[in-house]
């Protein structure tokens, strides 16, 4: 046993003897007489101290931990115990002796036996050390086994290697089946993405193409047609400063159909001045000014005109030169300014004009070409213009505010911005077209004018006229006579707005003619102005430009005539 007894300083300490193989001290074993001889209680405590010693065994292993004992057998009188050598020098000490070899002490230079050994009590595990078992009682087979003696190792578990795998494997198995999955996701999210935009870009080609059931260009056209429709018309002026002379358009915006139109006015159109005589166009551009024509243009061909914009040649060079010049395809060539120079615009397509090249080309009349010809060389000009302009109306604006000119007042800066910035959106499209209104040779409307210009273009059936405004009245003369300016003043005299006159094949009885049931009342009253029985009254087809037409036949007597 390896007690001590630290608060005693008379008690014997016991000898450390050696270390074992984890570097602890061992110390000599010391037997219970010694013990007995060296407790300084042990007359006062005799009787209780050796029974308790008897009954109970104490001590300490060699870790410091308190250790049970078992009851000591009775010793043999013969045999006695070694004596104590403090220094080891009368036998010899072999510190594996206990551990496992079996051997006992001898004395140098003979050999004793040595005395049995006491059984000693199992030693426990000391407390608070995990993985550690208790020390086998090896008492039986002579062998006494010491905790420190045994090192314990965790063996590999071949079944939690094949755990780990198992879970390894389902968890790879899960990862790939996810995957799958989502990429079986992405591929329906693409394919159905395909369709839609394959759906999309063939039903947008078979309606930008017009084969779409239903939604054919003309059936549109007609559909359009049919309802109301919301137009901003404005009419230009174009003034050569040069050359002397006025061009005339109408610039139409048809926001129900998207469609965009120039309408070119030939100077002989015939339209009232502001005393109601007739006076052809290009004379009412210059004596009555912008707002007698427009007015004038406005009940010649039965629309609403919301404002004129003079364009003087010098502020149209300057616009082509602020939209960067113009690309058009001309056809034919102007000469330069004097002889022997190069020619100021080429024929032929895409050439490119700069802001004199434009003016030229746009007041250009060759030598025995009709007014037309010049007029659809400034209709060229004009898409030219309006593709390079943007089509944002604030830029628009501003590019009007750059030429620095003085407007009409009907027609302010901001306003004639924002008309010219959806023109441009129409030409940039491919929406825009360029018309002639078709006049006869003595500046009356063509027959055909009232379906292809003024009906689809102006603004359909003629409306009714406002409150308090005149009856527009178109005449055709039938008589074989010059009876139409007669029969204007007539008109005129008796309240009527007279929109003008054409020539028609001979006819034996007049007529005055109505479209709408609304108008028939009104077209008595003519009748009687003019001298007309009232059995002339008709439903029939009028003039695009009048709300009532009278057709003058033989029957007409012309006033102050002597027939």
């Amino acid at each position: 046993m390896n007690e001590q007894n630290p608060y005693d300083p008379y008690y014997p300490q016991p000898q450390i003897i050696g270390y074992d193989e984890y570097g602890q001290p061992v110390y000599q074993q010391v037997p219970p007489q010694a013990q007995q001889q060296y407790d300084p209680y042990a007359q006062q405590q005799q009787q209780h101290g050796q029974q308790h010693a008897q009954q109970q065994g104490y001590g300490y292993d060699a870790y410091g931990q308190p250790v049970q004992q078992q009851p000591q057998q009775p010793q043999q009188p013969q045999q006695q115990q070694p004596q104590y050598d403090p220094y080891g020098q009368q036998r010899g000490y072999d510190p594996y002796a206990s551990y496992d070899t079996g051997q006992q002490w001898a004395v140098q230079g003979e050999a004793a036996p040595a005395p049995a050994a006491p059984p000693r009590a199992p030693v426990a595990a000391p407390a608070g050390v995990p993985g550690q078992r208790p020390a086998p009682d090896d008492s039986a087979d002579g062998r006494d086994y010491r905790t420190e003696q045994f090192s314990f190792i965790e063996e590999p578990d071949e079944d939690s290697e094949d755990v780990i795998d198992w879970l390894k494997f389902t968890e790879s198995r899960s990862e790939r089946r996810e995957e799958a999955r989502r990429r079986g996701r992405n591929r329906v999210v693409a394919l159905v993405v395909a369709l839609v935009v394959a759906a999309v870009g063939g039903v947008g080609y078979l309606w930008s193409a017009g084969k779409l059931p239903g939604l054919s260009g003309e059936e549109q056209k007609q559909n359009t047609a049919s309802g109301p429709q919301k137009r901003d018309t404005i009419v230009v002026h174009l003034h050569d400063t040069k050359g002397g002379g006025t061009s005339t358009a109408l610039l139409v915006d048809n926001t129900t159909t998207k469609q965009g139109t120039t309408v070119l006015l030939p100077n002989a159109l015939s339209v009232a001045n502001d005393e109601g005589s007739a006076t052809t166009l290009a004379k009412s551009v210059e004596d009555d000014g912008s707002s007698g024509t427009r007015e004038a243009i406005g009940n010649l061909l039965g629309t609403k005109i919301t404002g004129t914009w003079r364009l003087d040649t010098p502020y149209l060079e300057n616009l082509v030169e602020l939209v960067s010049n113009i690309d058009i395809t001309t056809d034919t060539e102007v000469p330069g300014a004097k002889k022997g120079e190069d020619p100021l615009v080429a024929k032929g397509e895409n050439q490119t004009l700069n802001g004199r090249a434009a003016v030229a080309y746009a007041t250009y009349r060759g030598p025995g070409e009709a007014e037309a010809k010049q007029l659809q060389r400034f209709g060229q000009v004009v898409y030219g213009v309006l593709r390079k302009m943007s089509d944002d109306p604030k830029a628009a604006t501003v590019t009007v505010e750059t030429l620095a000119q003085i407007l009409d007042p009907s027609l302010p800066e901001k306003d004639l911005g924002a008309s010219l910035a959806k023109l441009a959106e129409h030409a940039k499209g491919g929406d825009y077209k360029t018309a002639v209104l078709p006049v006869e040779q003595d500046g009356s409307l063509g027959r055909g004018a009232a379906d292809s210009v003024v009906k689809d273009i102006l603004g359909g059936k003629v409306s009714a006229p406002d409150a308090g405004s005149a009856v527009r009245v178109a005449i055709r003369d039938a008589t074989g006579k010059d009876a139409t300016e007669a029969a204007r003043v007539v008109l005129i005299n008796g309240g009527f707005a007279f929109v003008g006159g054409a020539k028609a094949e001979t006819e034996e009885k007049s007529q005055v003619l109505y479209g709408d049931d609304a108008q028939k009342a009104t077209a008595g009253e003519v009748a009687k102005t003019l001298g007309l029985p009232e059995s002339a009254v008709k439903n029939g087809e009028t003039a695009g430009n009048g709300a009532v037409t009278v057709v003058l036949g033989e029957d007409y007597k012309i006033p102050g005539s002597k027939k």
